[in-house]
């Protein structure tokens, strides 16, 4: 599970950040926050920080981006997160 969950969100936030004026931006932001919700739900803060940390790695390598904006929808899933 955690892996396609991490490609969904490689391919999420790729998007939102090569297309940042598209039409679908709500409904991609949305559905970060709720793949961050099950994440938490799974392996609490610990999972969130390692999802984070792969995510900015990898996205960053992929296409220069820093996805560090769109990490902060996270923010108010934990009282601990971000740490």
């Amino acid at each position: 599970m955690d892996m396609m969950l991490e490609e969904e969100l490689i391919d999420l936030m790729t998007s939102c950040l090569q297309n940042p004026d598209s039409s679908n931006i709500s409904d991609n932001h949305a559905r970060i926050i709720a793949i961050g919700g099950e994440i938490y739900a799974d392996g609490g803060s610990d999972a969130l920080e390692n999802f984070s940390f792969v995510l900015k790695n990898r996205i960053i390598q992929e296409i220069e981006k820093d996805p560090s904006p769109l990490l902060s929808l996270w923010h108010g899933l934990a009282d601990d997160w971000p740490r």
